[in-house]
């Protein structure tokens, strides 16, 4: 029997901590993809569709791309972008019907000025389409904050197991092979969700170390008890102010609701088990400069405060000023300053002035600068990295050294450090430094690991900071643990 599939997903992770909106035009500026333009971006990535067009077109079943839109993590989304998000998307899908089946690409941790659980809302409005006989399929990323109704809307989710994300592409093939299951009535998926009465502290999510790679094995444990198809750990994003903030489980069973229950049963004791593991240390910029002197170069420096992955402008001039004043070690820094790139490039190569850089709270920060290089700043990535893109553009950007050799590269768009090749498409190479300065949380390491021995995580102020507790919610939960402490 053959089988007719629609592929299609709205992705973004919303901050609702930062002030400026998510707009059309950055979606415009991300991607914003219909029909075989989705097969061409994706077929070979390291991206969720790139898996799930492998396996069903291996297995013979017409796949249709329909829709992909995703933007770079920001602020809340516009109620006019969403509208039109939503309007095109459901315009191609009816295009396409009738279906057999459906492979949904939500984020997970969407927020529209218009619907706080926007992933909930948009995949229960294809729910509602589609009818309850065709099943919906996706993945998720382990950032979301999952809602009830994102789980009675589908029939199954599965979430990334790593973060960094290097394995999409593994879980995209994953979903799909759930999908080709479940329409040769092989198997019959219910899935429950456990929200748990806590969130964990963002720099505790890297699953290759404690606590989350003690979590990992257990679950992995308890996806083989027998009729178990699938266990997702939703870490959780606390950027976002809304009543599914925090973690849980998604825990997908064949055909017994009773034994998807159990397991999270277990899963939630194992969790109140263990609350302080995943509560953290933080750094401040202090502690991390004294902590230079003894470690291997280079060191790479996280900015959580300023985390573009989780939606930060990418232009905290914290560190660069801390070291820049500390002055003994050369460092690396991308800042998203157009308007320092626009004055950058009214030079010469060689050239040297005064710049002024702005800094996340619109102060300037004026330092005398020579200008290195200036470039198109479109790059490629080949390898799995966090996110599983393949093309990136930082539009036009300018390469900067200052007096005391520091180096910083300028951006006129925002885009987030998940590959290594950033630097490098433009000789920039992190052993020529002493330090690497990067935006994020655990996100850069899969690429920046490598080249640097130590890592260290800055707990920067921002808009992404890492003590969750500093922001003030009024939507959150409660009790929810660091906030406030459960009860044994």
């Amino acid at each position: 029997m053959s089988y007719k599939i629609a592929l299609l997903g709205i992705y973004h992770e919303s901050n609702t901590f930062i002030n400026s909106p998510t707009t059309l035009e950055d979606f415009r500026k991300g991607h914003w993809l219909k029909g075989d333009d989705i097969r061409k971006e994706y077929l070979n990535a390291f991206h969720e569709i790139g898996g799930m067009l492998e396996v069903l077109e291996r297995e013979k079943i017409e796949v249709i791309p329909v829709l992909y839109a995703q933007a770079t993590p920001g602020g809340i989304i516009t109620a006019e972008a969403y509208s039109v998000l939503l309007k095109e998307l459901l315009e191609e899908l009816d295009k396409v019907l009738p279906i057999d089946g459906c492979m949904v690409v939500p984020h997970g941790a969407a927020v529209s000025e218009s619907f706080l659980d926007m992933d909930g809302h948009w995949l229960n409005l294809l729910r509602n389409k589609l009818g309850e006989q065709v099943p919906i399929i996706g993945t998720l990323d382990p950032h979301a904050n999952v809602s009830p109704l994102m789980i009675a809307s589908t029939d199954g989710l599965i979430a990334y197991k790593s973060n960094p994300h290097i394995d999409q592409r593994q879980v995209g093939k994953e979903a799909a092979a759930l999908m080709v299951s479940t329409l040769q009535k092989k198997v019959r998926p219910i899935q429950v969700l456990v929200q748990l009465p806590m969130a964990i502290s963002i720099e505790q999510q890297y699953t290759s170390k404690e606590p989350c790679k003690s979590l990992y094995t257990y679950v992995q444990k308890l996806s083989k008890e027998k009729l178990i198809l699938s266990i997702s750990i939703i870490l959780g994003f606390p950027y976002a102010d809304v009543i599914e903030m925090g973690s849980s489980f998604i825990i997908i069973a064949d055909g017994d609701r009773d034994a998807a229950q159990l397991v999270g049963r277990q899963l939630k004791s194992y969790i109140l088990d263990h609350l302080d593991r995943f509560l953290g240390k933080k750094i401040n910029i202090s502690t991390a400069l004294s902590l230079l002197k003894e470690s291997e170069k280079p060191v790479l420096l996280l900015d959580m405060g300023d985390n573009i992955g989780g939606g930060s402008p990418g232009n905290s001039l914290h560190l660069l000023k801390a070291l820049e004043q500390f002055g003994l070690y050369k460092l690396f820094i991308c800042i998203h300053d157009p308007l320092a790139v626009i004055t950058a490039t009214k030079y010469d190569v060689g050239d040297k002035f005064v710049i002024s850089l702005t800094d996340m709270d619109k102060s300037l920060y004026e330092i005398e600068v020579t200008l290195q290089q200036v470039q198109d700043g479109h790059f490629e990535e080949t390898q799995p990295r966090h996110g599983g893109q393949v093309n990136y553009d930082m539009g036009k950007i300018a390469v900067i050294s200052t007096a005391k050799g520091n180096v910083v590269m300028l951006t006129s768009r925002r885009i987030p450090p998940f590959s290594l090749r950033q630097l490098t498409t433009f000789n920039i190479f992190p052993r020529n430094f002493e330090v690497v300065v990067v935006k994020g949380v655990n996100a850069p390491i899969a690429a920046y690991g490598p080249e640097c021995p130590t890592v260290i995580q800055v707990n920067t102020p921002g808009v992404t900071q890492a003590d969750m507790t500093a922001f003030k919610y009024k939507n959150r939960r409660k009790p929810l643990f660091p906030f406030e402490q459960l009860k044994q």
